[in-house]
């Protein structure tokens, strides 16, 4: 295990950051489409922009391109250890395989220098081009094993593809077979509402976004079909922890009323999901802690986009301590040792297929 800073008298992991690189540009050849993202850094490097043509994408902070602003914050806040993330518009699905596979292909490469030159602070997620699932196994492998990157961020869905549309399932398996953990973030929000003000979207799109990709990998087969892939799922598994129980219930409906076994196995298929803990209430950490088991919680803040992200975050997991909601072994796991056993940076990391079924069986 990596000899991390520590606090709240444990060595603290985040799960759930991001990073944008200022170098990372359009391929040459489509730059002039004004969907691809692109940072622009305002003069003095106090502020900058995530731009999509002409148009703001996001305006957002030094602490998103810069490791030194980022590495600061860190030890403020004693997190010892983050794991960056792609910006999940620059995850490109709209854009074709081969231009995609150019544009992630160099943001993997920036990440890798970024994560070297940390002193061992930061490691890192690619993002791989799954519009074209070859290239997206051929780049996820380079990710793993030529970067040292420590897995890959898919989104929600891709583009009008479901996580568990069979084209997508070669590249569960190879995942699998690689040992190449998997971090879900919404990226379809737009189409999980249908009112467009920051409220809805950030409130009930992105966790209706992220409770969809769930509901798809377990009960579309793609957890059952590769028992050993390793998922998380940002924002606490969205609003799955919530909806389970209804769809367990409309799934024995439509297979003709309830089966004990299938209700087994459906508690395993969904203990076997991890999740970040990034849900801003401690009593709602109860519950995605009795869906997917304490031990599959991870700290995540969404760093460096939220108001205190750092603090916000490590004050919900510290307040479920302080609530009875997490015991102090199940927050120390939380704050850290849960990440590395998900990123297989922990030599007794648990597996994926572990029956955790008592969760949900309430």
């Amino acid at each position: 295990m990596p000899d991390l800073p520590a606090a709240h008298g444990h060595p603290v992991v985040d799960i759930h950051a991001h990073y944008f690189p200022s170098a990372l540009r359009p391929p040459t050849r489509v730059a002039d489409d004004p969907r691809w993202p692109f940072l622009v850094i305002d003069e003095g490097g106090g502020a900058g922009r995530i731009m999509r043509g002409t148009e703001v994408f996001r305006r957002v902070k030094p602490a998103l391109w810069d490791m030194q602003a980022r590495l600061a914050e860190l030890d403020a806040a004693g997190v010892g250890m983050q794991v960056i993330s792609p910006v999940p518009v620059t995850l490109s699905m709209w854009a074709e395989g081969k231009d995609a596979a150019e544009f992630l292909r160099r943001q993997n490469d920036l990440f890798a220098e970024a994560v070297s030159a940390s002193g061992g602070r930061l490691r890192g997620l690619g993002a791989v081009p799954l519009q074209d699932v070859d290239a997206a196994i051929t780049e996820m492998l380079r990710v793993k094993q030529e970067l040292r990157l420590d897995g890959v961020e898919i989104g929600t869905r891709i583009g009008d593809l479901e996580l568990d549309a069979p084209v997508l399932r070669p590249f569960f398996a190879a995942a699998q077979e690689a040992g190449v953990p998997l971090f879900v973030h919404p990226t379809d929000v737009a189409h999980a509402v249908r009112r467009a003000e920051p409220m809805y979207s950030f409130g009930v799109g992105m966790l209706t976004d992220t409770a969809l990709a769930a509901t798809a990998l377990v009960f579309g087969g793609v957890l059952e079909e590769f028992p050993e892939l390793r998922v998380a799922l940002a924002h606490g598994c969205g609003a799955f922890p919530w909806t389970y129980p209804r769809t367990a219930y409309g799934d024995a409906l439509l297979r003709g009323g309830p089966d004990p076994e299938r209700t087994a196995q459906l508690n395993r298929l969904v203990g076997s999901l991890w999740a970040d803990a990034l849900v801003f209430d401690p009593e709602h950490l109860r519950l995605v802690a009795e869906r997917v088991g304490a031990d599959h919680l991870m700290l995540g803040t969404d760093y460096p986009f939220l108001t205190a992200p750092l603090e916000t975050a490590l004050t919900t997991v510290t307040g479920a301590a302080e609530q009875n909601v997490l015991s102090e072994s199940e927050t120390a796991r939380v704050l850290g040792r849960n990440a590395l056993e998900f990123l297989g940076l922990w030599a007794d990391a648990p597996q994926a297929g572990d029956d955790r079924a008592r969760r949900n069986s309430a």
